[in-house]
């Protein structure tokens, strides 16, 4: 695929993520500032990597993406409730996030929280309004309330607090980082495809370039966190150093870690080659490998 085909189907992709999200937001009471502080940090853009996910592996399954809007808009919301949390004082007290003041740091600790727990518990609601078929739906819901919870994403953060101050080995880190983040990118995946009413084989497909895209992306994170800055990133740099914790840069050093995001991402486009057309979803990984922000 062409590089400007694929930029414009990126651009159009996160078009209908973004309508979207408003109209979810829409569709929410006014509680205070509860609503507001929900949707400061949800409407606030990002890539919107884990939504675009849903929609192309749909599409590269045979499905629908308009139909997987729901399941989308879900996992970015359990995203953004991740985000609000992780910004607070008593995980990582980040001052910064895409571009703008952190949550807490706009509406207070406690409004923070709220809003975080509102997104995670709404989440699943907008889950349940997808027009497809009921088994399709529970599936989904059932997917990403594993990835999101106590075994994946809520895991690893666990996993990041306990390994703070001391030194991990590369398999710890790498259990952690599929934990904290890949699970949310798989999830999203798998999204796509149970959407689209896959086959096995290509669940397995979708989620093996998904662990790859997971983890090369959390590599050149950790990579721009020493690289970058504040201004290019959108969010405070030099965080993770300052609060002990452990990254693919610590851990490999540079060089080694730039390595290991070009053969992770050589092997995503490898677990796409049982698919007719993977080209959007090969340019994702190339263009994610290569980010600066």
């Amino acid at each position: 695929m062409e590089q400007d085909v694929f930029q414009q189907r990126l651009e159009e992709d996160r078009k209908l993520v973004e309508e979207a999200l408003h109209r979810v937001c829409q569709g929410w009471r006014r509680y205070a500032d509860l609503t507001e502080a929900m949707e400061y940090s949800l409407l606030a853009g990002g890539k919107r990597i884990r939504p675009v996910l849903v929609l192309e592996t749909c599409r590269l399954c045979g499905g629908d993406p308009v139909r997987a809007l729901p399941l989308a808009c879900g996992v970015e919301m359990i995203h953004t409730y991740s985000l609000i949390h992780d910004d607070l004082p008593a995980m990582d007290d980040d001052d910064l996030r895409r571009g703008r003041p952190t949550n807490h740091k706009v509406y207070g600790e406690a409004t923070a929280i709220l809003a975080g727990d509102g997104l995670l518990t709404a989440a699943f609601g907008v889950l349940t309004q997808a027009e497809l078929p009921a088994e399709r739906v529970v599936e989904a819901v059932s997917c990403l309330s594993r990835e999101a919870g106590p075994e994946g994403m809520v895991g690893g953060q666990v996993l990041d607090m306990a390994g703070e101050g001391r030194a991990l080995t590369r398999g710890e880190l790498e259990q952690l980082q599929q934990l904290k983040t890949g699970a949310l990118i798989s999830a999203a995946a798998e999204l796509g495809c149970i959407a689209a009413g896959g086959t096995e084989e290509q669940r397995c497909a979708v989620r093996e370039y998904a662990r790859c895209i997971g983890r090369a992306f959390q590599i050149q994170d950790d990579i721009l966190d020493v690289t970058s800055t504040d201004q290019e990133l959108g969010k405070s740099v030099g965080s993770d150093r300052a609060n002990e914790k452990n990254t693919f840069v610590t851990v490999l050093g540079l060089e080694r870690s730039r390595a290991l995001v070009e053969e992770l991402t050589g092997q995503a486009e490898q677990a796409l080659s049982g698919f007719g057309d993977p080209g959007f979803l090969l340019c994702l990984a190339r263009a994610l490998a290569g980010r600066r922000s």
